[in-house]
């Protein structure tokens, strides 16, 4: 089976797209992906990410070539639903709610897992919490806390391409991850490329994300904020209402259009 992106509705809002799916979907896109033998890259968007995108052409063409976008934020599904789109909370997922499936999933296809996220000692933890569910995964990874470019880049990206990774997970957080995966691309030896930020830091509990009635009902980075204000405010407090304002503004240009018909 070859995965085709035309099976998904594409939304596209501020000029940036994703697509309409769920987290079945994605699983099913990510293993299918794996199995082919040629580079995909699965990307995925928030309110922090348009708003990269909107104001970073490289980024918004990042996002705009990747294979799969996935939506991994409230927000987004609510700017989509102003400016028209049929949206349901099931087309929003975020990584540590589904990691666990995909290592199974990948342990079941027999596709091998490298990530390369987190501190020192982050990612080793979530490997071992990862073999306890899934021993017989074919699983490595590495740190991201190395310099990005020179003799240190070049000994990971070696590490990396001697495990020839399916799956290929990359969590600097945004826009760090992607920029590295555009500069890095022709010489990384993987299927599928996916920047999925602080995922690891959810999954072995090494930051809280909050509990799950507020997760559930879009409140995570309300949460977040709580919990790390001094890092985290300028990216919520100031960058959810500047995403809204540009929705707005477009929304207005859309209805002045239509008049103008």
């Amino acid at each position: 089976m070859v995965v085709s992106n035309a099976l998904f509705e594409e939304i596209r809002i501020l000029g940036t797209k994703f697509h309409k799916i769920t987290v079945c979907d994605l699983l099913n896109s990510i293993v299918e992906y794996a199995k082919q033998d040629r580079k995909t890259v699965i990307g995925n968007v928030n309110t922090r990410g348009m708003n990269f995108a909107y104001d970073l052409p490289w980024y918004r063409d990042f996002i705009n070539r990747s294979e799969l976008v996935f939506c991994d934020g409230f927000g987004v599904l609510l700017g989509a639903k102003m400016l028209g789109y049929s949206v349901k909370g099931s087309h929003r997922m975020t990584c540590p709610d589904y990691i666990e499936s995909l290592v199974l999933l990948c342990e079941q296809h027999d596709l091998s897992l490298y990530l390369l996220a987190g501190k020192p000692g982050v990612v080793d933890k979530a490997m071992a919490q990862m073999k306890a569910i899934a021993p017989n995964l074919r699983l490595a990874g590495h740190h991201g806390h190395f310099a990005k470019t020179g003799p240190e880049n070049d000994a990971v990206i070696a590490d990396i391409n001697r495990f020839q990774p399916d799956v290929f997970y990359v969590g600097f957080g945004m826009p760090l991850q992607e920029r590295w995966i555009v500069d890095n691309f022709d010489r990384i030896d993987a299927r599928v490329f996916l920047p999925l930020g602080a995922c690891l830091d959810f999954y072995t509990g090494t930051v809280y994300r909050g509990p799950q009635w507020m997760t559930d009902r879009g409140l995570e980075w309300l949460s977040r904020l709580l919990v790390e204000p001094g890092r985290l405010w300028r990216r919520y407090i100031v960058g959810n209402p500047l995403f809204f304002y540009r929705i707005f503004k477009q929304h207005i240009q859309q209805r002045f259009k239509a008049l103008k018909r």
